[in-house]
């Protein structure tokens, strides 16, 4: 499977963005796929998660603000994200696992959800300017 971003851009801080991931080359029913984004050098971060029937969870920075979706006859994945501040400038990845279920399923802090997906795309750039 192969797994592309678009979407991203440059913002001003408070305004909007809509990502999308379009997955091709396999079965889009994944039980678990979410988004991440690595802000400079740091380690990726996990910032939404949703499951097969659409049951999301968001990291804490994300609550609120972003909205994650999926649709199933598109094949394609989406980060809607509103309210833009300059600290979530980074390069979103979208990332997917046929075996993952647990990762969805237990609830666990999305902040926790190690970046081990069998599936990723290769991001795109958001900036946010001030």
């Amino acid at each position: 499977a192969q797994l592309m971003e678009t979407g991203g851009g440059s913002v001003q801080s408070g305004g909007s963005l809509t990502l999308s991931c379009e997955v091709s080359g396999d079965t889009f029913d994944w039980p678990c796929m979410a988004w991440y984004r690595r802000i400079a050098d740091k380690d990726r971060e996990g910032v939404a998660l949703i499951d097969a029937d659409g049951t999301a969870a968001y990291a804490d920075s994300a609550k609120g603000r972003f909205t994650i979706s999926r649709d199933k006859i598109k094949n394609t994945l989406y980060l809607q994200m509103n309210n833009l501040k300059p600290g979530d400038a980074a390069m979103y990845f979208c990332a997917a696992d046929p075996y993952k279920l647990e990762w969805c399923s237990d609830r666990r802090p999305v902040e926790s959800v190690p970046a081990l997906w069998d599936y990723w795309g290769r991001g795109i750039q958001v900036t946010v300017t001030s």
